[in-house]
């Protein structure tokens, strides 16, 4: 299906900004079809040399700059700012994550595009937003995701926070970013009479897309004063749903917390009198005996092996399953009859990068070519679309204000 056309054709965004927030978002437009162009500094977005590296570039780096054209540009001169603003008034959206009131310094913010592309999409991420009190704090994913909340719950009861190993608060900031700009299209593309033909600001906070993933915490805290705390494998109010370790060595991840389910989970680990107990026919009742019930649990898995537990379960439609290294999902057959994994060539040697998602049956996306070296579409962005000629071209290479 590579030549079915994608959602996003024909439209052109231009990313701002580095590191993963505004990029990943420029990652997510570029596979559903748009042509992103990736403006970096001279030196190239830092991301690049981050992690393992090969060669000149960091394996993360390919997968995140697919199908990207990267021009350089330095925004700290004005002549590179005179050709960041020639080339957004060709563009239909704008990704950027610099510090709020940058772009603005720079002649370069919404109200400054909107004279000159009014149907500009401009798509703004930072840690606090664009407003407020705090709009100025400097906020990497680590710092948002406790401010946002989840950093508070994510642990053991009494102990410090737990972190997950990637950057949770920027990747979710890139996906809220990515409906934004989808959202905002739609608008643009309806009547005058009802608001359409014009674009307009998407402001995404990366703590408020951690915030986005706290469920019922502020209702219950409002109408009951409940604070929900740290709850380590557990979650709170919910029973059972657990990790548990199993004679191999390995854990298995159980969820039985529906009211049938519960049934034949504990049929299934040799307690019927607690499958037919009144008192844990539902939830409610449950979470009063979770203790007893976890435990039941945990002696049962602790006998036996994680595979023994998985086959046993899945055999009565009972939620189980392993815990995944990334080795485990390359060796994985559903995760490969899923075309969860795409091949690119690096230097002529196979390197696999994760597939993105969703995964649209009719004009799904797809990686044309993975991340370029810094600066390998200069000349067709400066020449093709913004008619630069090559003494000019020359010039601003002399001058330090590209490179590549």
């Amino acid at each position: 299906m590579s030549n079915v056309p994608r959602p996003l054709e024909g439209l052109r965004v231009v990313e701002l900004g580095q590191l993963l927030a505004g990029p990943f978002t420029g990652t997510l437009l570029s596979y559903f079809g748009a042509e992103v162009i990736k403006v970096e500094p001279p030196g190239g977005d830092p991301i690049r040399k981050w992690r393992i590296v090969r060669g000149d570039t960091s394996l993360w780096y390919y997968s995140l700059g697919r199908n990207k054209k990267s021009v350089t540009l330095d925004l700290r001169s004005q002549k590179g700012r005179d050709l960041a603003r020639q080339l957004l008034d060709t563009a239909d959206v704008v990704v950027e994550n610099f510090r709020p009131g940058l772009m603005e310094s720079w002649g370069l913010g919404p109200e400054d595009m909107k004279k000159t592309n009014p149907g500009l999409i401009y798509t703004r991420i930072s840690g606090y937003g664009q407003t407020g009190p705090y709009a100025n704090k400097p906020g990497y994913a680590s710092v948002t995701e406790g401010f946002g909340g989840f950093r508070y719950i994510n642990g053991e009861p009494g102990q410090p926070p737990v972190r997950p190993n990637i950057s949770m608060g920027d990747t979710l900031a890139a996906i809220h970013a990515a409906l934004g700009v989808a959202l905002a299209i739609i608008q643009r593309a309806r009547p005058k009479a009802e608001g359409g033909g014009v674009g307009q600001v998407v402001d995404v906070a990366l703590y408020e897309s951690v915030f986005s993933l706290m469920e019922g915490m502020v209702p219950e805290f409002d109408g009951a004063g409940v604070i929900r705390e740290p709850s380590g494998t557990t979650v709170t109010g919910i029973v059972p749903t657990n990790t548990y370790a199993c004679s191999d060595g390995k854990h298995v991840i159980i969820g039985g917390n529906g009211d049938s389910i519960f049934k034949r989970l504990m049929v299934a680990a040799g307690h019927p009198k607690m499958a037919e107990n009144p008192e844990m026919a539902d939830n409610a009742g449950r979470v009063k005996h979770e203790p007893e019930i976890d435990r039941a649990l945990a002696d049962w898995c602790a006998k036996n092996t994680s595979s023994y537990i998985i086959e046993t379960l899945e055999e009565v439609r009972v939620p189980v399953g392993p815990i995944y290294s990334v080795e485990d999902m390359l060796g994985d057959e559903h995760y490969q009859a899923r075309g969860m994994f795409e091949s690119v060539e690096i230097d002529g040697e196979p390197l696999k990068i994760p597939a993105i998602m969703p995964r649209l049956s009719d004009t799904p996306g797809r990686t044309d070519f993975p991340g370029q070296p810094v600066g390998s579409h200069n000349d067709e962005v400066l020449k093709g679309i913004l008619g630069l000629g090559d003494a000019e071209i020359a010039a601003l290479a002399s001058e330090g204000v590209i490179t590549g």
